[in-house]
């Protein structure tokens, strides 16, 4: 009898393991030896250098948290609209893109800390940059926005109109050829992708709508964010961090771990 009851005991055991294994997003993840990254095409944070290579503060951090769990790292251009349903169908793993904590994302998401600052900024032609300086200054524009984004909740809260877009790139595109009146994309964007010296030389960003912080999100309930802020907090404490962002001029925005 007591055998039986000591074999019952170790099989509800190594079912219990097993179930922990199931629920584990880590034990997932290492199972495929990669890290699945859900992102856009959006320098500085992620975007393609010359060969091809994913490269940007969001991409090169991603490959250090996936060298540092021991597996390798994929990225994945998604549909930023359809970002909580990739996580959820294990389309990817991780939204690592720039992305706002705002409440819908932190109740849809195992988010991480904040490790960045940024703010939604009107994008608008060089020379009528004076005449929109005031959130009030764009209320007849039409302005487009990445669909799904921080910048499309801060414009429609406003009440203004919307051109929705796939990506920020395509809204700064809408302005430059005249199809919209003005964009709103996130501040670090706009520093890296307009004014001189830029491919949008004769656009320039006027007023910024808001205050925000970026993290990464997981599937909820996932013990990845944790593992991902001990990492952030390693790779400030040793310099990691800011040596990334010191490469893609990020570094005035990062927030300490």
């Amino acid at each position: 009898m007591k055998r039986i009851v000591a074999l019952m005991i170790a099989l509800m055991l190594c079912l219990c393991m097993a179930a922990l294994a199931e629920d584990s997003d880590m034990a997932y993840v290492k199972a495929n030896g990669k890290l699945v990254v859900g992102i856009t095409d959006f320098a500085p944070m992620d975007y393609k250098d010359e060969s091809g290579e994913w490269i940007g503060f969001d991409a090169d951090m991603a490959k250090a948290f996936a060298e540092s769990l021991g597996v390798d790292v994929e990225f994945i251009e998604i549909d930023w609209d359809n970002k909580i349903m990739e996580l959820d169908n294990k389309s990817i793993d991780v939204v690592w893109n720039g992305m706002t904590l705002t409440e819908d994302v932190k109740a849809a998401m195992e988010c991480s800390n904040a490790y960045a600052n940024n703010a939604q900024v009107v994008i608008v032609p060089a020379d009528v940059a004076d005449q929109y300086q005031t959130p009030e200054s764009i209320a007849e524009l039409n302005i487009a926005v990445e669909n799904g984004s921080a910048g499309e909740e801060v414009v429609t809260g406003l009440g203004y109109t919307v051109t929705e877009v796939a990506t920020q790139a395509d809204a700064l595109m809408e302005v430059a050829a005249g199809t919209s009146d003005a964009a709103v994309i996130d501040s670090l964007m706009a520093a890296a992708m307009v004014g001189e010296g830029t491919g949008y030389a004769n656009l320039t960003y006027t007023v910024g709508l808001n205050r925000e912080e970026y993290g990464a999100g997981f599937r909820k309930g996932s013990d990845l964010a944790a593992a991902l802020n001990d990492f952030m907090k390693a790779a400030y404490d040793d310099g990691t961090m800011m040596a990334i962002a010191e490469t893609y001029g990020v570094q005035a925005a990062m927030i300490a771990q």
